[in-house]
């Protein structure tokens, strides 16, 4: 969005573009090129030096002095500053939500168009090319595609604004205390190299659908799918645990998919633009990688922390003792969902030495419903 301070420029942009892109474009935007990047800062009464920085922040590259800009940039940039002089956010926030809201629709645009395309298999009028049948198909989706985006969002922000409220005190809203797990298929590497890459995608998307399901009908939150790797985080470590199990057997049960192996802490989290970071979720990530295949392997916080909420035993003769005081006072004796078995010591880079503990179900024990 760089320009010198003139504001002057042509279409340059436009000139040499295809006819159906800059009506696709206008298409979706609702509005035609009428503003250089100076001509949209000065009417939304913002510096240039804001502007660029917003411009960037959403993914979109510098336009030079061509005349590319619309009504809605210049909506879109009148907004973010009036937040700003307003005080309700700052400046720095304010391009971190452009950047995260470009960053997070960028991937959704892609996969969209990329469906889209990958769905045609024939034109409806004989001779038209995939590419002139994207015009009416944009234009029919458009509005049902927009109305679900913004009903999704909503429901997002609803669900995260009630973990927020639920919080035990305001530090939570940055670092709170959460389970996270990295689950990672085994061998991925090899199989690149075998598979057809059409074999590979369908094979990712498979594994990536199958997680984001079960993450999302137990409770917990995929934070981003890697490939052959998904994250993801749930405010305890019992839910957390249930969704690793159930990975693992879900896997295991399908004879196209590789093996798996999990590896999961329990401890504070910095949270920052649906992202995670910090120790535990590194300890995470280490503990995936000695993980033995379709296993799930934990740290020693979030052991305790399965002890503590009565989802695992500390030992089995523990487990035993329980039982039996139960039964003496004509109680139901306690049910363990899970089984922790600690493994031998070992140093991991960068965290120093840890004690995994192998988790399994308990004797067989169903899991929840």
């Amino acid at each position: 969005m760089t320009v010198d301070d003139s504001g002057s420029g042509t279409d340059a942009q436009g000139a040499g573009e295809d006819p159906l892109a800059l009506r696709l474009e206008q298409l979706i935007l609702g509005a035609e090129r009428r503003y250089t990047p100076f001509q949209a800062a000065r009417s939304a009464g913002v510096t240039m030096e804001l502007a660029t920085r917003f411009w960037r922040a959403m993914g979109f590259a510098d336009v030079g002095q061509a005349k590319a800009l619309t009504e809605a940039d210049v909506l879109a940039l009148r907004r973010l500053a009036g937040l700003v002089e307003a005080g309700l956010l700052s400046e720095a926030m304010a391009v971190q939500v452009a950047r995260s809201t470009g960053q997070t629709t960028a991937r959704l645009a892609e996969w969209q168009i990329d469906s889209f395309l990958e769905g045609l298999t024939e034109p409806p009028e004989p001779g038209m090319t995939r590419t002139e049948v994207t015009y009416p198909i944009v234009e029919l989706l458009l509005p049902e595609l927009e109305e679900f985006l913004v009903y999704v969002w909503r429901r997002q922000l609803a669900a995260s604004a009630g973990r927020v409220v639920q919080g035990a005190d305001d530090e939570e809203m940055v670092d709170r205390r959460l389970a996270v797990a990295f689950a990672d298929l085994v061998g991925f590497t090899r199989l690149t190299r075998r598979m057809e890459e059409e074999e590979l995608g369908e094979l990712v998307e498979a594994f990536e659908t199958t997680a984001a399901d079960l993450v999302a009908a137990r409770g917990g939150r995929l934070i981003k799918t890697l490939g052959d790797e998904v994250l993801y985080a749930a405010d305890d470590a019992g839910t957390a645990a249930e969704i690793a199990m159930r990975l693992i057997e879900t896997m295991a049960n399908d004879e196209t998919m590789p093996e798996l192996r999990v590896g999961m802490a329990f401890g504070t989290v910095t949270t920052r633009m649906g992202d995670v970071f910090g120790t535990t979720v590194n300890l995470a990530s280490r503990l995936t990688s000695i993980a033995p295949r379709d296993a799930v392997l934990v740290d020693t916080a979030f052991a305790q922390e399965l002890i503590r909420t009565g989802d695992a035993p500390a030992s089995e003769a523990a487990a035993a003792e329980a039982v039996a005081a139960a039964e003496k006072e004509g109680e139901e004796p306690p049910t363990y969902r899970f089984a922790l078995q600690p493994m031998w010591q070992r140093p991991v880079r960068g965290l120093g030495v840890v004690e995994p503990w192998l988790l399994t179900r308990r004797n067989g024990a169903p899991s929840s419903s």
